[in-house]
């Protein structure tokens, strides 16, 4: 009987590495619908704006007032886009060092699920409320918005999520449960992308750092490492 030859550190090291990017990118395709979701809501009434401005402007006598108005409105849509364009990026090209507070963390990662959970039938309750201490931006968008669509990939709805958090010596300790309720199933139809398995918040949490806990199939908790001051 021939026993295998363990697998050198370097090996397992681009192993492991390998994992992360392929989470990674399965993790981005899922996230794509609500990105663009997320560039084209500040867009769209800039058009609206302009129709209505045109108008204004070709009447015998144009109301300067309004007309000033709207331009002053399309220039807060157009910063607002901007930001939204900016924000997208750093999700494709995290910005080494970045950090942020936990509650304005999973903020961010809710704004940006809500509405497509909510198409597939889930209702999305962000109990977190604001603590000390800051922790690497990435790694809380990457394991929050992995573990919400893994959970939510694994069981139908109708169903709550609900995220609690508290700050802990280790990290800031984030916890996802869901429960399931009465009521009608979403609309939404399959996903055009492959399911975030348990495989893949794993992978992402070691290359991240992130202790990762599971109570059955309905509750993870994440602990988030402290940044460095």
């Amino acid at each position: 009987m021939t026993v295998a030859a363990a697998q050198p550190p370097e090996d397992r090291a681009a192993s492991s590495q390998a994992a992360a990017e392929a989470a990674r990118y399965a993790l981005l395709r899922r996230l794509a619908p609500s990105m663009r979701h997320h560039l084209v809501v500040n867009l769209q009434p800039i058009g609206m704006i302009y129709e209505v401005m045109e108008r204004r402007l070709r009447s015998p006598e144009p109301d300067l007032a309004s007309v000033h108005d709207s331009a002053h409105k399309i220039n807060g849509f157009a910063r607002a886009a901007l930001g939204s364009c900016l924000d997208v990026v750093s999700w494709l090209a995290p910005e080494d060092g970045a950090v942020t507070h936990v509650a304005d963390g999973v903020r961010e990662c809710t704004s940006l699920l809500t509405t497509g959970l909510s198409f597939r039938g889930f209702v999305l309750r962000n109990d977190v409320t604001p603590f000390e201490g800051e922790v690497p931006r990435a790694a809380i968008r990457n394991l929050l918005t992995a573990a919400l669509i893994h959970v939510t990939d694994e069981h139908a709805g109708p169903a709550e999520l609900v995220l609690t958090a508290r700050a802990a010596s280790e990290g800031a300790q984030l916890v996802l449960a869901l429960h399931a309720t009465p009521g009608e199933k979403g609309f939404a139809g399959e996903s055009t992308y492959r399911p975030i398995a348990w495989s893949d918040v794993e992978a992402l949490a070691a290359a991240e750092r992130v202790q990762l806990e599971r109570d059955g199939a309905e509750r993870v908790l994440l602990t988030i490492p402290w940044a460095r001051a």
